[in-house]
């Protein structure tokens, strides 16, 4: 074995040397390729800076909700086909009479009863109609319960987007704000070196600098948990991608708000009533129970079976036909229409909670939207240039001595404060106009 092995040896390293030097000059193609495919296959679908319109389109396209909800209209459609085929019918062949056991056997064909039989059920009071009515509801209501997931889709992903804009302004802000204290830190350990201030200032913005400091790392947790929450909405796998969100925290501009041009909420709650899907998904449902009823009140009429064929008599020819309907003397489907009436009526109070909802919906939206509306315009045109202006001042004269450290920090939290006060209103306005935007029914995108 040892022998084999020694004149093998040999021949086996060639062979791995000849191989790694062809793997070897092809390489580099291999490589490039490789890295190719990784480049340009990775994620290319969730790009780093986005717009929300591109959020919401890309969330549509690649959402798993969205996706299943499409798959409810396929099997809805399936249905429908389901539904338009008429009962296939029946052939038989009988044989009666043939002396099988006695012995010598006469000939099969003319010594026994021989029947071929076709046999068709037709449907009687317009079942097949009613089948079809009633599956073209449910592709309907399945279309409009897309629309309405995609709707509620639509608001969940914007939302989620500018909660992303906030976060990265919160982090610009507490950035903002632990530098400057950074800055003063800085000016007063110099200051206290020279004998201008005491030492127990320094220590005391140091430890105020930690407060802030936490500020910062609670931005940055918020920014990528936004982040993180934005990416599933997208159906992406990977929530720890570094997006960022390319539209501001500002104040929305009149002809960007198109649901502000009304005549009030009685306006907007009539919208809402004739546009929102998911209350004409409940109308339509209501629709199909009523067709759904009359179905089962068709059923308690029996079917009919008619049929005819060939008959083989010991030797003479003839042929058959017959009629067969059942007599509904037990069973005339009082389950079934019972059951109907019931999911019909169940289909009514569905309708008026969804109505009530809608009507709801609106006014929370119109109320959400105009007190955040007030409460951005106050912060922004009494409350931030103050807190700004108020800062600046404190700042200088705390670098020229004019103030304390205690001044300082006031004025830095203040500011702190107000700018994210005014951010947090922005974002309530910007979020109530996606929820009037959605208890309206009204969709940058359809199905």
């Amino acid at each position: 074995m040892r022998t084999w092995w020694s004149a093998r040896k040999g021949e086996l390293v060639d062979a791995l040397e000849r191989t790694y030097d062809r793997v070897k000059e092809r390489r580099p193609c291999g490589f490039l390729c490789l890295a190719a495919v990784s480049v340009f296959g990775q994620t290319r679908a969730i790009p780093q800076r986005f717009s929300i319109e591109e959020a919401v389109r890309l969330a549509i396209a690649r959402n798993p909700q969205a996706a299943a909800a499409r798959t409810l209209v396929d099997l809805a459609e399936a249905g429908q086909l389901e539904a338009q085929l008429r009962p296939n019918p029946a052939v038989s062949l009988e044989s009666e009479g043939y002396p099988l056991f006695e012995s010598p056997r006469p000939a099969f064909i003319d010594n026994q009863e021989l029947t071929l039989r076709v046999d068709q059920e037709l449907e009687t009071a317009g079942r097949r109609r009613l089948r079809t009515e009633a599956s073209a509801a449910r592709i309907e209501a399945a279309k409009l319960t897309l629309r309405n997931r995609l709707r509620v889709l639509e608001l969940a992903v914007r939302r989620s987007y500018f909660q992303l804009v906030l976060a990265q302004s919160d982090k610009e802000v507490a950035r903002a704000s632990l530098d400057e204290i950074d800055r003063v830190l800085s000016l007063s350990r110099e200051r206290a070196r020279v004998g201008e201030i005491a030492r127990a200032d320094v220590r005391r913005l140091e430890v105020e600098r930690l407060r802030f400091a936490d500020d910062a790392f609670s931005a940055e947790l918020a920014l990528r948990n936004a982040r993180s929450a934005l990416l599933a909405l997208m159906g992406e796998d990977n929530l720890s991608l570094p997006i960022e969100a390319a539209d501001p925290l500002s104040m929305p501009e009149a002809h960007d708000i198109p649901v502000l041009a009304v005549s009030g909420a009685r306006s907007l709650e009539a919208s809402g009533i004739a546009d929102r899907p998911d209350l004409l998904a409940a109308r339509t449902e209501l629709g199909r129970t009523e067709t759904e009823t009359r179905l089962q009140r068709a059923l308690r009429s029996p079917n009919v079976t008619v049929g005819g064929g060939y008959r083989r008599d010991f030797g003479a020819n003839a042929v058959v036909f017959g009629v067969t309907v059942p007599l509904p003397l037990w069973n005339r489907n009082q389950g079934g229409v019972a059951r109907a009436q019931a999911e019909r009526e169940l289909a009514t109070h569905n309708l008026a909670a969804v109505e009530l909802e809608v009507r709801l919906d609106v006014q929370q939206a119109v109320n959400a939207v105009e007190t955040a509306r007030s409460r951005a315009e106050y912060i922004e045109r009494q409350v931030l240039a103050s807190a700004r202006e108020s800062r600046d001042v404190v700042s200088e004269s705390y670098r020229l001595g004019a103030v304390d450290l205690i001044d300082f920090l006031d004025a830095q939290r203040a500011f702190r404060d107000t700018f994210r006060a005014y951010n947090r209103a922005l974002f309530d306005y910007h979020v109530g106009l996606f929820e009037l935007d959605a208890a309206i029914g009204t969709s940058s995108e359809q199905p």
